[in-house]
């Protein structure tokens, strides 16, 4: 099962597919061993194969079982704790998804609490780098039709102070870039956001910090985009499925 996994993770990590002695190499497979597991995810319809090209297959897109539920839910969890215990703040993984902001995975510790969701996340996404990260990557209509159904509001004296700022703001964005705010979502947290898109889903991984720690911000959050350039393909795998 693991070195299935690690198949599919790898296939899931090449966009225009790749072959099966470049998955065998990359996983680390011998390749008598690889295109027995290739051929096996082929019958099973996890893979599909195209000119000796392997990409992911309609089963690997259809997974919907609680048993898969629970493999994406452990694959992300186990990446977030490592990245938690390594940059030493909590790490939150949010999703747009049908036009609302949704924080679908949070992972803290007595030592690293997350922050305080006083305002709903999904209501208040101009405030915080989760949702500016998020609104950054839509359209130019996405993002208006969000702030028309969630107007901005002032929640700190550091909040961005009225629509057009803020699309401002996200226009200036540079690709890619971590996303940062102090304290425009709460007095004495400070929050960095990476961009995550994979296909035509919207995602970001993202950490928080006290203020008296906002030093720290910038070089937590590279550390964390370092972090997850390793682990692309598990998660583009756990989004996609």
């Amino acid at each position: 099962m693991q070195r299935a996994m690690r198949l599919l993770e790898c296939v899931a990590s090449h966009a225009y597919g790749a072959p099966a002695k470049q998955l065998a190499r990359e996983t680390r497979l011998a390749l008598p061993t690889a295109y027995h597991l290739l051929r096996t995810l082929v019958h099973e319809g996890y893979l599909r194969r195209e000119k000796g090209l392997f990409f992911l297959g309609p089963a690997a897109e259809r997974l919907s079982s609680s048993g898969a539920e629970q493999l994406r839910r452990g694959t992300m969890a186990d990446a977030m704790a490592h990245w938690r215990d390594a940059i030493g703040a909590p790490v939150y993984f949010a999703v747009y998804r049908e036009g609302e902001i949704d924080v679908a995975c949070v992972s803290d510790s007595s030592g690293s609490p997350a922050a305080v969701e006083w305002a709903d996340f999904r209501e208040t996404g101009h405030a915080h780098a989760v949702g500016q990260c998020l609104l950054s990557q839509l359209d130019e209509d996405a993002r208006r039709d969000h702030l028309d159904r969630h107007p901005v509001r002032t929640l700190t004296p550091y909040t961005v102070r009225d629509g057009r700022g803020l699309l401002e703001r996200l226009e200036r964005l540079r690709r890619m870039a971590p996303v940062t705010e102090r304290q425009e979502y709460a007095l004495g947290t400070v929050c960095a956001a990476i961009p995550l898109t994979v296909g035509s889903v919207a995602a970001t991984m993202a950490l928080s910090l006290p203020a008296r720690q906002a030093d720290r911000l910038l070089p937590a959050a590279q550390v964390l985009q370092s972090e997850m350039a390793r682990r692309l393909g598990s998660l583009a795998l756990s989004i996609s499925i």
